[in-house]
């Protein structure tokens, strides 16, 4: 997998106050996957404080963002840690940026696209696919549908590609 390969954690939604605080929205497992991280964006911004909003986001203190004016102007500004600062992962687990842009192929060995975008509709993790034609299709994201994956190429089951 790409070590470097930035991963977003969060995204910045405006403003918290007059003294330079923002809210985030937080992607991931949420506060407890941004906390332990202290530098975001290539060291552009250094995490001095953060607390949860008890709306499912979070509200963030970053030293180089001194007042209100500065935290507006950073709306929209997404939070990203190099991969390579992610905890290491057990057996069969994934990170959504490691799946994103790898070739897809059938059990068969037919080249079926591109992921596209990994979403969690509330029954596990559903993969989307872009074939070369430019239309997709959807597969979850076990096993049964995929039975294996590495750095290169998501492998799916005959049975889930087909039109």
């Amino acid at each position: 997998m790409a070590q470097d390969k930035p991963v977003t954690l969060a995204a910045i939604t405006g403003a918290h106050g007059v003294a330079g605080e923002v809210r985030l929205k937080l992607f991931g497992e949420g506060l407890a996957t941004f906390k332990p991280h202290k530098s975001f964006n290539n060291g552009a911004l250094t995490l001095k404080k953060v607390r949860d909003d008890n709306k499912g986001g979070a509200v963030a203190r970053f030293a180089e963002i001194p007042d209100r004016t500065a935290a507006e102007k950073l709306r929209g500004t997404t939070l990203t840690v190099p991969r390579s600062a992610l905890p290491p992962l057990c057996e069969g687990e994934y990170y959504h940026a490691d799946l994103l842009g790898l070739a897809a192929v059938s059990d068969a060995g037919e080249v079926l696209g591109e992921v596209v975008a990994v979403n969690d509709f509330g029954a596990g993790d559903v993969i989307e696919i872009k074939r070369p034609n430019g239309k997709t299709f959807m597969i979850p994201m076990r096993v049964e549908a995929v039975p294996e994956w590495d750095a290169e190429k998501l492998v799916v089951l005959a049975d889930y590609s087909e039109d």
